[in-house]
This record gives C-alpha cells, sequence and structure tokens, in this order.
C-alpha cells in the first residue's frame, strides 16, 4: 500500500454541501491521474458526474463512488468500483485485485480529504466500511467489509 501523498490530493468541497448537524447526503467522487499520481476528491451532497464523464474515465472506469448512509442508529461508509461490465477496460480478476490494493490509499485520501467532517463528528471513525465490487460476473459481484475508518487516520 503506497502511502497519500497530501500534495497530489486536490479537493472540491462543493458550496451545496452544507455543514453543521446533517451531514446526509455526502458523497464523494475520486479519480486520478495515471501519469501524474495526482488524486482529485470532490465532495459533494451528489456524485460529480463532470468529473467521471471524460472519454478516457468513461473507459477506464476506474473512479471510486463513495457515500455515507444512515442504517438504523449508526453511519456506514459505502464505496462503489467497477470491476467488469460495460465499457470497463481490463480482467475482473485483475481490477478487483487492483482496487483491493489500493482501497487503503483511497480511505486516507477520503478521510484527510473531509477531516472537517470528522473533526465535527469524531465518532464516524468507528464506522463500518462497505466496498461494492460492481461486476457482470457473480464471483466479483460482492460486496466486502473493509474495516473501520479510524484504521486510515
Amino acid at each position: 500500500m503506497s502511502e497519500l501523498k497530501e500534495d497530489k490530493l486536490h479537493i472540491t468541497c462543493r458550496d451545496s454541501l452544507i455543514t453543521g448537524k446533517a451531514f446526509i447526503p455526502r458523497r464523494y467522487t475520486l479519480t486520478h491521474s495515471d501519469s501524474t499520481g495526482d488524486l482529485f476528491l470532490t465532495i459533494d451532497c451528489e456524485y460529480d458526474d463532470e468529473q467521471i464523464s471524460g472519454l478516457y474515465t468513461r473507459f477506464m472506469r476506474d473512479e471510486v463512488l463513495a457515500e455515507w448512509i444512515e442504517n438504523e442508529e449508526r453511519y456506514e461508509l459505502h464505496i462503489y468500483v467497477h470491476v467488469s461490465g460495460g465499457f470497463v477496460f481490463g480482467w475482473a480478476k485483475l481490477r478487483y485485485k487492483i482496487f483491493q490494493h489500493h482501497m487503503p490509499l483511497v480511505l486516507k485520501a477520503i478521510r484527510r480529504g473531509d477531516k472537517e467532517l470528522f473533526d465535527l463528528f469524531p465518532y464516524l471513525d468507528q464506522s463500518q466500511i462497505y466496498i461494492h465490487f460492481l461486476s457482470n460476473r457473480n464471483k466479483y459481484n460482492k460486496i466486502e467489509e473493509f474495516g473501520i475508518l479510524k484504521d486510515y487516520k
């Protein structure tokens, strides 16, 4: 697992995001540059469709989408990644392993990028993380638990 380099993390927090007592809906759109290694994180009430609408991104489908979900009286972070299906480039097994390998970096980017939220609501560090691997192959179309957020501080 590679370490998060703060100078490579570029954060956009949209004006439509309301801070205060309520933080749901809150969604994250994370993309990266293969050539520079920069990470681009948008925090908003909705996913950043503009960020993921480019031809390269639609072809590679290596974006990461995440959202907070309230489940009874606890909060969970759900993350969605495309392993196969549609116009996804690459074999499902390889993409699955790549996403698993890089998920700690993704979680650190979200945790660091939305630091103000965790400062306001420190109990969110105890939230369970669920990764939704989206695939047209049953073997890789699954949801996996990935620990809690404090593991990625």
